[in-house]
């Protein structure tokens, strides 16, 4: 069973009640979830490991056609649809990102490929609205999309911003979670490696924010050896237009110039907002900690007193169980995962139930999966680390009641040279 490519609102609505009708003859109904993992390999292309969760065990069972070709070189990140019926790929050395959509058996099936309007994508992230999708890169390009900026002349980066094409009834219509032409290009500083849109809203009248209904915020982390100190950038999204403007606070500079932010590490090497958007989370790979900030009423993130916690050797992405109670950071020269419970404040602190377990060796991204609220109480928690130095998968079962990791049996589960980072999908009925 699949999507087809180009999938309508109505058909999307004949196939989820037909998977509401056929879940066995689709093997879901011992599958809670799927697990995509991408990795790095450049030549041809970088690869997509896909994997049936199993809701009893936690375990991965690799897809029937996985690995898949992940549509790019370099493939270093992904990010999924907030209706969970759509993929995105990140590739770096192609500048471009690339549409699955997801099955309802979890198979990807490309779409389409779209170029970004610099060189050498970095991340992305999607609004809550499903409306806009935001691509981090390296360089800036100049006119007629020549090379501005390169490797052998560095200079800032910046952030394209896609439309997101909605369902439409209308067979003529762009089809659903397509993207179209590029709204903007925003300028941002020198090596951007991460970005985080997050559901905070600012009221409408605030300062930067014109937008009928207030604005939605979006944050970018940079890696500038110039700037030591502030490496965090925030900017208010208008949600009609997906127009980005600096917070107060933040200044862009042209040309090759240092941009400044909010007080951060020299070395971020993760972002991470709560469900919410009221708290902000960002790992620093040289200082080895977490920090946290409270994002007040006017989107200006400030760091929670007492909210930094020390890390493991160098931390990189991060992961929310699903009730937001616990946090977990990976620490890519440790090989490890880090626990954290969270403070009155939404500061970390480092759990006495877990505070340290093993991974692979490498781990760049956290995962978590977990039953929802009206699902069978009995599915379990799980987290996974994309594990870039040892090729594979760390599998781990979380416990509700304290946040604590037991390893997940049959762990650590196989998968291509390089993994980047990896993403978890509800499977259907569910999502």
């Amino acid at each position: 069973m699949k999507l087809k490519s180009k999938r309508r609102a109505a058909t999307a609505s004949i196939l989820s009640l037909a998977v509401v009708l056929g879940v066995s003859s689709c093997s879901n109904d011992y599958t809670v979830a799927y697990l995509y993992m991408t990795t790095a390999k450049t030549l041809p292309h970088g690869l997509i490991n896909g994997y049936q969760i199993d809701y009893q065990s936690g375990s991965l069972l690799p897809l029937d056609d996985s690995p898949i070709d992940a549509g790019g070189r370099n493939t270093v990140g992904l990010v999924v649809a907030p209706n969970s019926l759509y993929l995105y790929t990140v590739n770096h050395d192609d500048s471009d990102v690339v549409e699955f959509a997801i099955g309802t058996d979890g198979k990807l099936y490309p779409q389409n490929t779209y170029t970004i309007t610099g060189s050498y994508a970095t991340a992305a992230a999607i609004d809550a609205a499903n409306k806009f999708l935001f691509v981090t890169f390296t360089y800036q390009n100049g006119p007629n999309n020549t090379e501005l900026y390169t490797t052998a002349n560095p200079g800032p980066g910046g952030i394209t911003v896609f439309p997101i094409n909605p369902a439409s009834a209308n067979a003529s219509a762009p089809s659903e979670n397509s993207l179209g032409a590029p709204v903007a290009t925003v300028n941002v500083g020198r090596n951007p490696i991460g970005i985080v849109a997050s559901p905070f809203n600012v009221p409408s009248g605030v300062s930067g924010c014109t937008a009928a209904g207030g604005c939605q915020e979006i944050f970018v982390i940079e890696q500038d050896p110039a700037t030591t100190t502030s490496n965090l950038l925030g900017f208010l999204e208008n949600p009609a237009t997906g127009a980005l403007t600096p917070l107060p606070g933040v200044t862009v500079n042209s040309g090759n110039v240092p941009s400044t932010g909010f007080a951060s590490g020299p070395s971020p090497g993760g972002i991470l907002a709560n469900s919410t958007g009221s708290r902000l989370y960002v790992t620093d790979q040289s200082l080895d900690q977490v920090a946290s900030y409270s994002v007040s009423s006017n989107g200006i993130p400030s760091p929670i007193s007492g909210g930094t916690a020390a890390t493991d050797s160098g931390p990189m992405g991060m992961a929310f169980d699903p009730s937001g109670r616990y946090l977990y950071v990976v620490a890519y020269s440790a090989n490890t995962i880090d626990g954290y419970t969270l403070g009155s404040s939404g500061q970390p602190v480092r759990s006495t139930v877990s505070p340290t377990v093993a991974t692979g060796t490498g781990p760049t991204c956290a995962a978590t999966i977990g039953a929802p609220t009206n699902a069978n109480p009995t599915h379990a928690i799980y987290l996974y680390t994309s594990n870039a130095l040892s090729n594979n998968i760390t599998a781990e079962q979380l416990n509700a009641q304290n946040g604590g990791l037991e390893e997940v049996q049959g762990a650590p589960f196989a998968g291509s040279t390089l993994p980047s980072c990896a993403v978890t999908v509800p499977a259907f009925p569910l999502r």
